[in-house]
């Protein structure tokens, strides 16, 4: 079986603060400069409730609800950090729920044919509400604690609205949480 990987040099298209656009033989994509990864948190509360949150994408122009997540390693105060430790803290900013132990679900491409940025599906266990969450440096994310038992009838109901998103990365988590 052939790999079929193009031995002609990757060319920077342009490189900005955070992304670099980069073309290899025929495909461009998008690279970001200073991470390791992309962390989604499957955080599951002793009430049973599911942590999502809710935030504006500027990209997509409106709300979107999402599992709590974050850039692995993308600042030099963060620059060793593991997929397990970044989870810990994401969750602790956006949620306002602090944890103690996790376990890597899964992990592998984001979006394969638009960045080489892998994603870490990261479960957190033991979770304390220590704040109110919201995010650092102006995201204004909102917190949605959701019952396991209804929250694919709730996502249902906010997709309906169709004022938002909601992010198709939660239902892998639904998939974890309900496996044996």
């Amino acid at each position: 079986m052939s790999r079929n990987v193009p031995s002609t040099e990757v060319r920077v298209l342009h490189e900005g603060e955070f992304l670099r656009l980069l073309r290899h033989a025929h495909w461009e994509y998008a690279q970001r400069r200073r991470s390791t990864g992309a962390g989604f948190i499957v955080a599951l509360t002793d009430a049973q409730e599911l942590l999502l949150v809710e935030q504006y994408r500027l990209p997509l122009q409106r709300q979107v609800i999402e599992l709590p997540a974050g850039i692995i390693a993308d600042s030099a105060a963060t620059a060793d950090e593991s997929a397990e430790a970044s989870a810990l803290r994401e969750l602790e900013e956006e949620t306002g729920y602090r944890g103690s132990r996790t376990q890597v679900l899964c992990s592998g491409p984001v979006a394969a044919g638009m960045t080489d940025e892998i994603g870490h599906f990261t479960r957190v266990f033991d979770l304390v509400r220590v704040g109110d969450g919201g995010g650092v440096d102006g995201e204004n994310i909102r917190v949605h604690r959701v019952a396991l038992q209804d929250v694919e009838r709730w996502l249902g109901e906010q997709a309906a609205t169709r004022e938002l998103m909601v992010d198709p990365r939660i239902y892998i988590a639904l998939y974890f949480l309900r496996r044996p």
